[in-house]
């Protein structure tokens, strides 16, 4: 795909892919999510790329959704016609006309195989700060504001953000932000926890990078790719047996691999680890593990 909402770069190991609409404050429309899915795609399938970054163009992050539609910019059945009803009239709502763009993206960084960060360089609200938390880690400058507005434009949170968001700062925390609306600075989602930390603006992108690094220089492609879902997915497990099963089949699979010897005679050796097992041909026969949810 050629793409003209976001920039793809890989440079050292790491893909930056930079929202791409600066004169709107990189806002959110169809073709930037389904742009954002492609590079996604595109990511897990190529060894080469270790980390992933996730920032903006210009002085903003994202300002959100469009709304150069006015009135109708979250009306559906006025942008895209009518959505499938039943003989009663009653909206269907296991059409997939019905799904949340937003939530497609976020979805899909959820399933990402690549440790994903996000560097937030300006202006973060609605979709602009709901896509990041599916993220692994986000770093902000000070230059940063966030803001879930959904209530303040009469709608409701999206892009899964009612399961991410309370996972990550707390149900308190979440729902202060959401029923307020209101944007808020970057020491503030500090302290809420939304953030890892703040950083001036020309160290934005180096903290990242530094970071991306740490991650692609020492450590083995498949187990990092296994420790996201591992830890994402375990969030929403009713029970630490459910961690276990997923722990034992993983020392035990990854035990026998390659990459496992290499790891310990490196280290008795002292020298550098050489990890040869790739994502796109290696992953263990038990991942994954879970069964895939639909929309329906």
């Amino acid at each position: 795909m050629a793409y003209e909402t976001i920039k793809y770069e890989i440079a050292e190991q790491i893909l930056t892919i930079t929202l791409n609409r600066p004169d709107k404050l990189n806002a959110f429309n169809a073709q930037m999510q389904a742009e954002l899915i492609d590079a996604l795609d595109a990511a897990d399938k190529d060894d080469n790329i270790r980390a992933i970054i996730v920032t903006g163009a210009g002085r903003g992050f994202c300002a959100g959704a469009d709304l150069s539609s006015g009135a109708d910019t979250f009306d559906r059945d006025a942008r895209r016609g009518p959505v499938k009803r039943f003989a009663d009239g009653r909206v269907d709502y296991s059409d997939p006309q019905v799904r949340d763009g937003g939530g497609q993206v976020t979805l899909r960084v959820f399933k990402c195989l690549k440790p994903v960060i996000a560097a937030v360089n300006g202006p973060a609200v609605g979709i602009g700060v709901t896509m990041q938390l599916a993220m692994d880690i986000r770093i902000a400058s000070e230059a940063a504001r966030f803001g879930f507005v959904f209530s303040q434009r009469g709608i409701v949170p999206e892009a899964a953000s009612s399961w991410f968001l309370p996972r990550i700062v707390g149900i308190s925390q979440a729902l202060e932000w959401c029923y307020s609306g209101r944007v808020f600075p970057a020491q503030e989602a500090l302290a809420g926890r939304l953030v890892s930390k703040v950083v001036p603006p020309d160290d934005l992108l180096p903290t990242a990078r530094a970071l991306a690094k740490e991650f692609a220089a020492k450590t083995a492609p498949v187990s990092v790719a296994l420790i996201r879902q591992m830890m994402w997915r375990m969030m929403g497990a009713d029970d630490p047996m459910e961690a276990h099963k997923v722990d034992s089949r993983g020392i035990y699979a990854r035990g026998r691999s390659d990459d496992v010897k290499e790891g310990v005679v490196s280290f008795l050796e002292k020298r550098p680890a050489q990890f040869k097992n790739k994502v796109s041909t290696d992953m263990p026969d038990y991942f994954p593990w879970w069964t895939e949810r639909e929309y329906k």
